[in-house]
């Protein structure tokens, strides 16, 4: 048979369709493209490595039986996470189909491949990332011209990395022979090594930079990697001398990254720096609709907002608690209520409220261990009583949240970020050789865990 894959699959839906609940064909088949035939293989794309794991564990034997009832052939499956599609999979006709959905297609002029996924289109804006938006979409309107270099940051799971994938599609789509790169700073040490191992320096640096813009995340990790710091130094200069856009992500402004080189610190601060902060319950709701809409899940509002209410700080654990929910109403076949989300995120929840430590809480613990109030770390007191167990405090304020040094220094009473710095430095030092104190440190995390 010789009939395009997609028509082969809309005749397979028909068959499918009639031996499925229909939650379990909403929420797993639907969310299915056929992409090719090679030889004996019929290639689908998924959305999701969860998507991937339950199609292949449960639904492999019934795809297999309606292609063969429609082509009168035996075929193979295989299951591809869309995100993760390798070029050769690119074909003209999945090409003009992802395109005509408004997605970018990332074409042969980036050096690597970005997440189709990862639009501004798809990015949902709130108060705690407006600013980090808005400055992202003038740098992929006009590269090398609003903000040079942009500098973003912020904690784990805030939309950085997607971000950075949006200036890429953006610049790519209004500019097809835009030469453009997007690495984490891992692959760039790692290439870097391999370069000076095989003697490959010269087509290293030909590689990063002879382009038009350049996206490296988590830019933090290079710090305490001399030679890497004085290879991304050159080629920093040589970008930012010939006009070309440099776009860095990092999980703290760069004042607050130890032992990174002060020309690159000051580099770093040259252009723009915005922040991202943990979505408001607004937003995180807004996050839950889009992700629902995106996978085509009919999730009812109540179970939603259960999951803004309980998941806080982080958008990807949002939205895995959303997919997590629905494979668990599939694989039950119960409807989707607040009853079966509480039910599907016992394990999580727990886990992730205990992550939910704030500067207040912190404050709180600390003061009730050492019998203190909470308004004695705010005051000027300098008495050893006060002033240890404040620096203790704004030590696991560092360690166990996002907030930024100003952020800590100002809920202690005002004081300076380096003042917040130096109480860090003293009490990691400290830890090392003294075990009252890390009997102490260990005993407040654990009360921190236990609230």
């Amino acid at each position: 048979m010789n009939a395009h894959p997609k028509e082969i699959w809309e005749q397979c839906l028909n068959i499918i369709k009639g031996e499925t609940t229909e939650v379990s064909f909403n929420t797993w088949i639907k969310s299915i493209t056929p992409i090719s035939i090679e030889n004996d293989t019929f290639m689908l794309t998924v959305p999701n490595d969860l998507t991937k794991g339950i199609l292949s564990n449960k639904y492999t034997d019934l795809i297999i039986r309606a292609l063969q009832m429609v082509t009168s052939q035996k075929y193979n499956v295989k299951f591809l996470i869309s995100s993760e599609l390798p070029e050769e999979f690119l074909t003209l006709d999945t090409i003009n189909e992802q395109n005509i959905k408004g997605s970018i297609i990332v074409t042969d002029e980036m050096s690597a491949m970005l997440n189709p996924k990862y639009t501004f289109t798809s990015f949902v804006i709130g108060n705690s990332n407006r600013f980090a938006h808005a400055a992202s979409l003038a740098v992929a309107e006009s590269p090398a011209k609003a903000y040079n270099p942009l500098f973003i940051y912020g904690g784990v799971g805030l939309g950085k990395t997607h971000l950075m994938h949006a200036i890429g599609h953006h610049i790519l789509h209004n500019n097809t022979s835009c030469k453009v790169v997007y690495v984490s700073s891992e692959k760039f040490t790692n290439e870097l090594i391999n370069s000076i191992k095989d003697d490959k320096n010269v087509e290293f640096r030909s590689k990063y930079r002879n382009i038009d813009v350049l996206l490296i995340d988590d830019i933090q990790f290079i710090a305490g990697k001399e030679r890497t710091q004085e290879e991304f130094f050159h080629t920093f200069n040589a970008l930012y001398e010939a006009n070309k856009q440099i776009i860095l992500s990092s999980d703290r402004p760069p004042k607050e990254i130890p032992t990174l080189e002060d020309r690159l610190r000051s580099r770093f601060e040259w252009g723009l720096i915005a922040d991202i902060q943990p979505p408001d319950f607004e937003t995180r709701m807004a996050i839950l609709k889009k992700k629902a809409d995106v996978e085509k899940l009919n999730i009812p509002n109540e179970v939603m907002a259960y999951i803004a209410t309980k998941i806080k700080s982080n958008i990807r654990e949002l939205e895995g608690a959303l997919i997590r929910i629905v494979a668990f109403s599939s694989l039950t076949n119960k409807e989707i209520s607040v009853d079966l989300a509480i039910e599907a995120l016992k394990d999580i929840i727990s886990s992730g409220q205990s992550k939910q430590v704030t500067i207040e809480l912190i404050q709180d613990v600390v003061s009730n261990y050492y019998n203190l109030k909470v308004s004695d770390f705010k005051s000027s007191r300098r008495t050893r009583n006060v002033a240890f167990p404040r620096q203790i405090a704004m030590y696991l304020c560092r360690k166990l949240t996002d907030m930024s040094l100003p952020k800590i220094g100002e809920e202690f009473g005002g004081r300076d970020h380096t003042t917040v710095i130096h109480a860090y430095e003293k009490i990691s030092n400290n830890l090392k050789k003294d075990e009252s104190l890390k009997n102490a440190v260990n005993d407040l995390t654990k009360r921190l865990d236990q609230q």
